[in-house]
């Protein structure tokens, strides 16, 4: 079964040949052609996953190598496949997820005069993503990472008639091509380094290679640290999600739960063997988590846009899953990510049909009263924001759970690490039902053209809807049964000498502290937005300038324009100014004025009269026969 893991790759792949070359011609079934092929990736990847299970504990890493890719001297990097439980987990998640968002946007997408790019297009974002995931090195790793960076570009963009799309796409790739740069240095240094690029041959030499918290190992983490923090959107490089919301739905719902940002949580928890021989680095994931977990519920609070709370609310879990590897709690990190996968996904599908009912209106104070006029969609997203508030018994409780009592418990953890995870945790509860609240109870105040053609979603749009629900209720269950998902997990990391956190049974008095926190949340919401016990009107008049620090995300994209933009831009009119008007075209104009002044010059020995012609040829003959005549004395 892990031989199938090929087909995984292929049939992305080939959906998006299929709609790059037939797109325009059959736009309609090239977008089920998409589906189908992200659906049968899904199968292969689930075949994959029960392969792996099928191996002992001690026997599940599996690598594959097509060909040689290059060889050059002492250094060979083959193309091949890298086949482990985390890496079956991963599969699954991307293309299951994936799949129901195919099939989501099969509806959502209808009409638009883009079709066919547009499942071209997410079809080759899963590829990269999955090319990401099974890289067996680190170049291989890198043509994937560079591939859904293009693709976040292509999607954000997709309405690039739209100044805002086409804005927020170049903001993605720029960001982006920060952490590429760090990932391109983290490389060559681990080729220096190591004298090799490959995955098993890096992670096994590495305890023997470098020395605990040594200036070499630091360095090559703390740059696979910035991949990693551009990627997942973590401070200080996180601007560049919440204006992703300008592309399509479908495309907001893929980035956030199944591709793109889960790709720096990936790339720490594979490269755990590098980061945890660095300390330094290790630490400053953790501060780098629960800061950003903390700072992005803030913003989550006031924000009015559906899309952008939802945005803030996934830098916030990702968050909380760097900080899960920052204190070597891989597993719970990873276990995160799943459910969140689920949940997220909900959360923006359901938004999106909420959308696409008020005919693209994405502004909350726009809404209300929907629950009885789109009652499936209600309880889908109820559900969901149940999940990510870690009501108990539902999915996100339990993976969330386990990383705050690891913040506390674990080794590199700290008490302030717990308390930032805790409280965090009661704040997600409170801006998710915010949205809640406001969008689906009180008084409509939709308009009453909308209101009169309110609907609930197709067929298309409910089914993924439905099961992605399920999944966000009884995705926690994963870790009980028989082998838990940690469990399951650990050979990926103990294979290479890594021992993750773990947590030692269940610490009844941090979980009880978390209901308490999910439940209060809840009731804060509730009394707020649902009942106006305490108006939101008079709270933001209370806290009027808190208010304003939050709705303009504490200044910091701001001050990049004021900063580091101003700068570039300065930089690029002081060039063309200067460099382009002076010194280039001053050398340009300058060859262009010689060659038509010697244009006047050669012009006025043209004179039309064949005696004067004579005379020259009988003058240059002279010259040749003299020269000659020269040379032979």
């Amino acid at each position: 079964m892990v031989s199938n893991v090929w087909l995984v790759l292929l049939f992305p792949l080939v959906g998006f040949l299929w709609c790059v070359f037939f797109g325009r011609l059959w736009p309609r079934l090239s977008g089920w052609i998409a589906v189908l092929m992200v659906g049968l990736s899904f199968v292969s990847a689930v075949s994959v996953l029960v392969g792996v299970l099928a191996l002992p504990a001690n026997d599940r890493l599996r690598v594959g190598e097509l060909y040689p890719w290059i060889s050059s001297g002492a250094v060979s990097i083959p193309l091949n496949i890298f086949v482990d439980p985390l890496a079956s987990v991963m599969i699954v998640v991307v293309t299951g997820v994936a799949f129901l968002i195919h099939v989501y946007a099969t509806g959502y997408m209808s009409g638009d005069p883009g079709y066919g790019r547009f499942f071209a297009y997410m079809n080759l974002f899963v590829f990269s993503m999955l090319l990401l995931v099974l890289a067996g090195n680190f170049l291989l790793l890198m043509v994937g990472w560079a591939g859904v960076g293009l693709c976040s570009y292509l999607l954000i963009a997709f309405w690039f008639e739209k100044p805002e799309a086409a804005a927020a796409g170049v903001k993605a790739f720029v960001v982006n091509a920060i952490g590429d740069a760090g990932l391109i240095l983290a490389a060559s240094l681990i080729l220096i380094t190591f004298k090799s690029l490959d995955y098993v041959t890096v992670f096994r030499v590495a305890k023997t290679t470098v020395t605990l918290g040594s200036g070499e190992i630091t360095a090559i983490t703390l740059l696979l640290l910035v991949a990693a923090v551009a990627k997942s959107a973590q401070l200080p490089l996180y601007v560049w999600l919440p204006d992703a919301m300008a592309g399509p739905t479908p495309v907001s719902a893929l980035i956030h739960a199944a591709t793109m940002v889960t790709a720096g949580v990936y790339l720490i928890a594979r490269a755990s063997p590098l980061f945890t021989l660095a300390p330094f680095t290790m630490t400053v994931i953790a501060w780098i988590g629960a800061i950003t977990a903390l700072f992005a519920a803030t913003i989550g609070l006031v924000k009015p846009n559906i899309k952008r709370v939802l945005a803030y609310s996934t830098v916030s879990q990702l968050g909380y899953m760097f900080l899960a590897v920052g204190v070597s709690a891989f597993g719970a990190g990873i276990f995160h990510l799943m459910t969140h996968a689920f949940f997220k996904a909900l959360l923006f599908l359901g938004a999106g049909a909420v959308i696409h009912a008020l005919d693209g209106e994405e502004d909350m104070r726009n809404m209300g009263g929907l629950r009885t006029r789109m009652p499936l969609t209600y309880v889908t997203f109820l559900i969901a924001a149940l999940a990510i508030s870690g009501f108990p018994l539902l999915s996100g409780f339990y993976s969330k759970d386990e990383i705050i009592s690891l913040a506390f418990t674990s080794p590199r953890g700290s008490v302030i690490l717990g308390v930032i995870a805790l409280f965090t945790a009661g704040l997600t509860a409170v801006y998710i039902f915010r949205v809640v609240f406001v969008t689906f109870h009180g008084k409509s105040r939709v308009s009453h053209h909308l209101s009169e053609h309110l609907h609930e979603p197709g067929m298309a749009m409910a089914l993924p809807l439905v099961i992605l629900a399920v999944l966000a209720a009884i995705g926690g269950y994963v870790q009980f049964p028989g082998e838990g998902f940690v469990d399951f997990l650990q050979p990926s990391f103990s294979t290479f000498g890594v021992t993750p956190a773990v947590e030692q049974g269940l610490n009844v008095g941090l979980a009880a502290a978390s209901i308490v926190l999910s439940v209060g949340g809840i009731l804060i919401a509730y009394l707020i937005w649902g009942q106006s016990l305490v108006t939101a009107e008079n709270l933001g008049k209370m806290f009027a300038p808190i208010r304003t620090v939050l709705l303009n995300d504490y200044g910091i994209d701001a001050l990049y324009s004021m900063t580091i933009v101003a700068l570039a831009r300065g930089l690029g009119r002081l060039f063309a100014d200067i460099f382009d008007g002076l010194i280039l075209n001053g050398i340009i104009d300058s060859l262009a004025g010689l060659v038509s002044g010697l244009s006047v010059v050669i012009a006025k020995l043209e004179t039309g009269y064949v005696r004067s012609y004579a005379v020259a040829v009988l003058a240059g003959a002279i010259l040749i026969v003299a020269f000659m005549a020269r040379g032979g004395l």
